[in-house]
């Protein structure tokens, strides 16, 4: 079994391989500052050797639990937001049937979510869809009040006892909060649910490896143990002692800071598998979330093509150039279809009859990076041998890791989010929450 790799090649025609190279001293030292504890931010760095920490009795009691959930429910809601839930939605969707929700014969629950808007319509879609359905709730917040997910628990909560009675309904909602405190291990301890700890050192965009991720994704059928193998290879790939020239995390971390350097603004995450698309939701809060600090940061966006080439791609072309790219590939499909022959060839595809479709998706891929680089945007390329929990679980730490490193290189905490509380201050004034009177009257003074 191979490994994802990286390759930085093309980002050369931009920035010079010394120039990235000379970044070796520095990024040893951002990487000796995680595993020291010395950099900023280390209260948060239980994600650093988590993979290799986790043990089978762990492992065993999440799939327990998912099993308990499976065997009583057709759907199971994964109520969170942010980190706490898109790792999640992330693999699942890469491992699931594209048209799973039409699929009749299931041996797996189908897997919602809520908590992770506050759009009315969303919640009464939701409950109606849940109305005369077996249904349960793995509610995940570490304080059990952050309010998009506290309000769709609320709601959901009462539904499923008014359903099924609280009895009954104990034994399918399954929180996963903090050890001992916040509102919803409260309630937990006071109504006996099952649960789950999320670790005080572990912050939500970095929790994809903890029950956060690994309970609604073993729910959905998915070998959490590959996935968190995978992880551990990656985890000792990029570990302390690995040369600057063949770790992928030192080396994503130095080309893109370098890129960042000479005016390069935005990365942008590219996939050419449609089931990736929440692999890139998730890197962009990873990434987002962690570097955006201080008025400085490389900005990240995501697109799927082929698709996005047709709406997008003019952008990226010949826009403002101020964008790189990294791409995701994935080498090997997992299914085969060929190219049929039409005798009438009126759309004059017929000179690929016999060709796989991903070979024209290869092509496709290919072509775009030259015309791309021919186009002033640096190409940087992560390749996966094929879609599989292994290697899903090596590119989740890579980045992880390289997240951190990039991070200190920028000089900013990347393992803390100040700024995500200002709205949150806002809308609790103009909701007038008991507390905020002061920002209340301020806030209306503004209005």
């Amino acid at each position: 079994m191979g490994n994802i790799s990286l390759n930085i090649s093309k980002a050369f025609g931009f920035v010079s391989e010394e120039k990235v190279a000379a970044y070796e001293s520095q990024v040893k030292a951002c990487n000796e500052m995680l595993h020291n504890g010395s950099g900023k931010g280390n209260d948060f760095l239980g994600w650093l050797n988590l993979p290799s920490s986790i043990t089978d009795a762990e492992l065993s009691d999440i799939e327990e639990t998912a099993h308990s959930l499976r065997s009583r429910c057709e759907i199971v809601v994964v109520i969170g937001i942010g980190g706490s839930y898109l790792g999640a939605k992330a693999v699942i969707d890469a491992f699931s049937n594209s048209f799973d929700w039409l699929q009749r014969d299931r041996i797996n629950p189908v897997v919602v979510y809520a908590g992770q808007n506050i759009g009315e319509d969303y919640l009464y879609e939701l409950t109606e869809l849940l109305k005369d359905k077996q249904f349960g709730i793995i509610n995940i917040s570490k304080s059990g009040t952050t309010t998009e997910p506290a309000l769709a628990f609320r709601i959901l909560k009462k539904q499923l006892e008014d359903g099924v009675g609280k009895a009954e309904a104990k034994n399918r909602i399954v929180a996963i909060t903090d050890e001992s405190r916040g509102a919803l291990r409260t309630l937990a301890n006071q109504e006996g649910y099952k649960t789950f700890v999320i670790p005080d050192n572990v912050g939500g965009r970095y929790s994809v490896l903890t029950p956060v991720g690994l309970l609604p994704i073993a729910v959905a059928g998915i070998d959490i143990r590959q996935l968190v193998a995978g992880a551990v290879t990656m985890e000792a790939i990029c570990g302390l002692d690995t040369p600057f020239a063949e770790n992928p995390a030192a080396q994503y971390a130095a080309v893109r800071n370098e890129l960042y350097k000479t005016g390069k603004k935005i990365e942008i995450m590219v996939n050419y598998h449609p089931k990736l698309h929440f692999v890139s939701e998730w890197w962009k809060q990873l990434y987002g979330e962690s570097e955006g600090k201080e008025n400085k940061g490389i900005f990240v966006a995501a697109v799927d093509f082929t698709t996005d080439l047709h709406s997008m791609g003019q952008m990226v072309q010949e826009g403002e150039r101020t964008i790189f790219e990294t791409v995701i590939s994935v080498q090997s499909p997992n299914r085969r279809v060929d190219v049929p022959h039409d005798a009438a060839d009126l759309d004059g595809l017929n000179f690929l009859v016999g060709k796989r479709v991903d070979e024209v998706n290869k092509m496709a891929e290919l072509g775009t990076q030259i015309a791309h680089i021919d186009g002033g945007v640096p190409n940087l390329k992560i390749e996966l041998p094929s879609l599989d929990e292994f290697y899903l679980g090596q590119l989740f730490y890579f980045f992880e890791k390289a997240c951190g490193i990039s991070g200190y290189i920028l000089g900013v905490n990347p393992f803390d989010q100040p700024g995500v509380e200002a709205y949150k201050k806002n809308m609790f004034a103009l909701l007038e929450k008991p507390g905020f009177e002061a920002e209340t009257k301020a806030i209306k003074a503004k209005l």
